[in-house]
């Protein structure tokens, strides 16, 4: 193939949710430290959902991200001995119940569970942005001729951290309160080689702040046995803060002589922070780019911040409920501890759900 005019494009999509629904007041009524705070007009999220522990039921971090996996690839017009890559971009780690894995690599071990056989296959670790590297990667190796077709998947078991905020915090002030606005969930996403405008991948660049790394960090707790995320939520969520991706953006599409508005998109979406949150960034946006920002979509109401995986379970679910017509233009705008922001801009007509 030409590496002057190839592109990739989205090809199907899938997604794995634990059957588990925990409501935000059930939540809240196991954080004594709360006090009368309400989490749900904060952050707008009404319930997430929740793995079950037992190893049998298969929602640790690997079985979901293989069910995910499973799932996408029943849309595709692939099989998974088709695969050239298969890359895994889960923060958490978990395999047979609690044991965190680092060796084998999780897209390995998917990789022979899926029967990807001649698939090459690593793991990438980039925060929140892990899938959306995941896929700006697979997109270059498929532009440069590499690859033909692959499949990029995480699950995450984000509620742990939950869990072990639940346990120590002390107030509403706590560093791990963003903790609560968590939920578990998998995705998997396919791209293969674009042929056609209208089902297209027409750009995807990231970009990395790391003087903001200190402000959202996850770790184990040296307070109680788990794993801890511990946020800044006030500087994490400023004005200035919030502006890089509009700014990176806007001087991306002014060196190939573009302009927001012109790029015509129909739907955004945020990564599922929270509603305020989501509100907050689209608001600044629009006032840096001077044009009213395209439609936002989002499940953050219903699943909470699913790290990794929101930007392709908001996809996903869209999708599936048909709010989304075909021949849509989609930007998807990261945000993720690092701090990491960016942009992935496709139209998608023909994508498996």
């Amino acid at each position: 193939m030409s590496t002057a005019t190839a592109h990739s494009r989205i090809e199907a999509l899938g997604l794995c949710l634990p059957a588990a629904v925990q409501t935000t007041p059930q939540l809240a009524a196991l954080v004594p430290g709360l006090g009368d705070v309400d989490i749900e007009k904060i952050t707008g999220i009404t319930e997430r959902r929740v793995y079950d522990p037992e190893p049998d039921a298969g929602e640790d971090s690997f079985g979901m991200a293989l069910a995910a996996a499973r799932d996408a690839l029943r849309s595709s017009r692939y099989e998974a001995a088709d695969l050239d890559i298969v890359i895994s971009a889960s923060i958490t780690r978990f395999k047979d119940g609690s044991r965190f894995t680092f060796e084998p690599s999780f897209a390995a071990m998917l990789a022979g569970e899926l029967g990807a056989r001649s698939a090459i296959h690593f793991d990438v670790s980039n925060a929140c942005a892990g899938m959306m590297t995941g896929v700006w990667l697979l997109d270059r190796m498929i532009r440069s001729g590499a690859v033909r077709r692959g499949l990029v998947v995480s699950g995450e078991q984000a509620t742990r951290v939950a869990q072990t905020a639940a346990r120590e915090m002390a107030d509403s002030y706590d560093p791990q309160f963003a903790s609560l606005s968590v939920g578990d969930s998998a995705a998997a996403v396919v791209l293969d080689v674009s042929v056609d405008a209208a089902d297209r991948i027409h750009y995807i660049e990231l970009m990395t702040c790391s003087e903001y790394s200190h402000l959202c960090m996850g770790m184990p707790s040296d307070r109680t046995p788990g794993i801890s995320l511990y946020t800044d939520n006030k500087k994490m969520h400023n004005r200035d803060r919030l502006k890089l991706w509009p700014r990176f953006h806007e001087d991306f599409l002014a060196k190939r002589g573009r302009t927001f508005a012109a790029e015509e998109f129909d739907h955004v979406i945020q990564h599922q922070v929270g509603t305020r949150f989501i509100d907050y960034v689209n608001q600044t946006a629009e006032a840096e780019f001077g044009t009213p920002m395209p439609d936002s979509l989002s499940v953050v109401e219903r699943y909470g911040n699913t790290a990794t995986t929101s930007h392709f379970l908001t996809l996903c679910e869209h999708l599936r409920a048909g709010d989304a017509r075909p021949g849509a233009k989609y930007l998807l705008v990261p945000a993720a501890s690092g701090v990491v922001t960016g942009a992935l801009s496709a139209t998608l007509t023909n994508v498996g759900v």
